[in-house]
């Protein structure tokens, strides 16, 4: 796909997502917004994956979502990328649907490994799969994206400290580090601190890109990072992205991480990305 296509994805991605989510008068936009060039780039330009999915991922890239409450975002890049039908996201976080407000797999939804409701998991589940990759000499790689608000949870450091200890060289994780949680701030909830000194001190290598809203620089630090395995280190990347990107009043606070737009709020938020000819679902 070519840049322009691309950008186009990523406009008609956060159609998608405020359209869900007012839909159902529920879930979470701000995060999802925040990470729409990421997931953009991830599987139109750097994964290695197919759309006959497998659970066991073999012979191709895999990747966890960490912090599951961005499903919105998730759901728009599995269908959008084939996946499943795009008319099925009008079943977003209804009874029966396969699309929860957490993914889950009991509802076998394609492009869905884990369930990821309860933060600070994903990288266990993603530095076991890159291990199970390397003893079956599957030389394709793992891909994990956490919250920064998520690395709060102490599960994430002990994983962290095992993936480095252990030179788990074929994993990317990248933190969405927007500098807000449901609560407020990070530092004014509980301060990272240097976050790239302390994933260096437990060896990881970490790669860092403060316009993590621009396309074009996203696609262009995952793949350095993809030219970085393989050396020994697993890899992180610290994405400075805004939450609620692509619509200005949902910008600079943390208030709409997990609140939907009321009608006259939605029409505002599609004016300001109007639709393209992807075409809304």
């Amino acid at each position: 796909m070519t840049l322009e296509q691309l950008e186009t994805q990523v406009q008609q991605t956060r159609r998608d997502i405020v359209r869900m989510v007012h839909a159902v008068n529920s879930g979470h936009p701000g995060g999802s917004l925040g990470c729409a060039e990421f997931f953009t780039a991830l599987y139109g330009k750097i994964m290695n994956y197919s759309t006959d999915f497998k659970m066991d991922g073999v012979g191709e890239d895999l990747f966890f979502l960490s912090n599951g409450h961005i499903s919105p975002v998730y759901y728009s890049t599995l269908a959008r990328f084939g996946f499943f039908p795009v008319e099925e996201l009008n079943t977003f976080r209804k009874i029966d649907s396969r699309l929860q407000g957490h993914p889950t797999t009991h509802e076998g939804l394609p492009g869905i490994r884990i369930a990821s409701g309860s933060l600070g998991q994903g990288l266990s589940v993603a530095i076991g799969a890159a291990i199970a990759k390397k003893l079956n000499n599957d030389d394709k790689l793992v891909y994990s994206l956490h919250g920064d608000g998520e690395l709060q949870e102490g599960q994430i450091w002990e994983a962290l400290m095992y993936a480095g200890s252990k030179k788990i060289d074929n994993l990317i994780s990248t933190i969405d580090y927007n500098g807000r949680q449901i609560d407020g701030d990070t530092d004014d909830v509980l301060s990272l601190g240097n976050l790239r000194a302390k994933l260096e001190a437990f060896d990881w290598l970490v790669l860092e890109e403060k316009e993590g809203n621009n396309l074009e620089k996203v696609i262009s630090i995952l793949e350095k990072a993809k030219s970085e395995t393989g050396k020994g280190k697993p890899v992180a990347i610290l994405l400075h992205t805004e939450m609620g990107n692509g619509v200005d009043f949902m910008m600079g606070t943390h208030a709409w991480h997990g609140k939907a737009p009321n009608d006259e709020q939605l029409e505002k938020a599609l004016e300001q990305n109007p639709e393209t000819e992807l075409k809304d679902y």
